[in-house]
Order: C-alpha cells, then structure tokens, then sequence
C-alpha cells in the first residue's frame, strides 16, 4: 500500500510570523533533522538514513521572508488535487498572495485541504506549494511546500526559508500533491531545503 504524506508536519514556527526571525528558521532547520533523523518518523529509505546526517538548506536569508497582499477567493468549489499516485484529495482555492522578488509580480494560490480543515487544530491551516527556477536545478524538481496559517487582514507574511521539499523527494512510496501549474513562480527562490542528494 502507497503511504499517504500528510501535511503541516513542521509548522509549529511557520504560522504567525510577522516579521522576519532568524532564530525561528534556525529552529525550523533543527526540527527537520531531528524529524529525518528518527528511524521512527522519517521518510528517508533505510539506506538513506543510515548514512544521513543533516538536509541541506539554502543560506537564510531576509529577503525571502516577503509580505505579501493576500486576496481572499470566494465560493471557490472543492477539486481534486493531483498528487504523486492515484490519490486525489480534496482542497479548496482560499485566496491569492501577491508579493515582489527582485522587482518581480509573484502570485501564488493558497489552498485549504478540505479534509484537514475540520480536524481539531487544524481549522485554520493552510497549504502553500510552488515550483520556481531552482527547482530541477538546485532545489527539488517537484516543487516544495510551505505551511500557513489563516492571518488577519489583508497583508500576509511569508517565510520561505521554511520552504521543504514533499516526501516523495526522499521516497517514491508517498503519496504527495502535485504543484498546480498556476504555481509556478517566475524567480528563483534560493531559501528553504535544497535538492536532496542521494
């Protein structure tokens, strides 16, 4: 049986960040190797994790903890989401981020997975894939993630050097979603966890 890859698993800092924090990626990074390192938790194959020591990140940097203009999306319709197997879970559009990198216009949709959404906790979390021009290159091919939280007001602020990789980076018997090709950033996104290398 495919394994299904569940999200939201290193959001405990992500979510209500207003402003950049060094130390809160430093943690970040820090609960990701302590999270691939346990035989008990990781996604990596056991020839992977005999020899793994720690995932590579981009340096941190600033610049891309952006703020973005969050626009919320109404009487959006559930879709099935493409993912890595046959599975196709529910999720919903919820709105649209708009922010510059480099002087660039970026957009990105947020989702909600309509499954997750009505378990306790996790109300009010959201799901942030994107694929940009390190992916394939210097970062994972099939995109990273990033997780979020429902924040008030019409500025959004978004960290992506809390950007990681799906589990199907590490390991084909996960279940991931696809990055939907509206997602598709026009920049390169040098922060969060590289490519890995096996």
């Amino acid at each position: 049986m495919k394994k299904v890859f569940f999200l939201f698993l290193f959001s405990q800092l992500a979510f209500s960040q207003q402003q950049f924090e060094r130390d809160s990626v430093i943690q970040f990074q820090k609960n990701m190797n302590e999270h691939y390192a346990d035989s008990a938790k990781s996604p990596l194959k056991k020839k992977d994790l005999a020899v793994f020591q720690v995932l590579e990140f981009f340096p941190i940097s600033e610049k891309y903890f952006v703020t973005a203009t969050f626009k919320r999306t109404k009487k959006e319709k559930p879709f099935e989401m493409k993912t890595t197997t046959s599975r196709r879970p529910l999720y919903v559009k919820y709105g649209e981020l708009h922010f510059e990198i480099d002087g660039i216009p970026c957009q990105l949709n947020v989702y909600q997975n309509v499954e997750f959404s009505k378990k306790p906790g996790y109300k009010n979390s959201l799901f942030l894939p994107f694929t940009d021009y390190t992916s394939g290159v210097e970062s994972y091919g099939g995109g990273r993630y990033i997780d979020l939280e429902i924040q008030k007001g019409n500025t959004w602020a978004i960290d992506f050097n809390q950007a990681y990789n799906p589990y199907c980076a590490y390991n084909e018997k996960y279940s991931c979603p696809i990055v939907p090709e509206e997602n598709d950033l026009k920049v390169e996104i040098k922060a969060g966890v590289k490519a890995f290398k096996k």
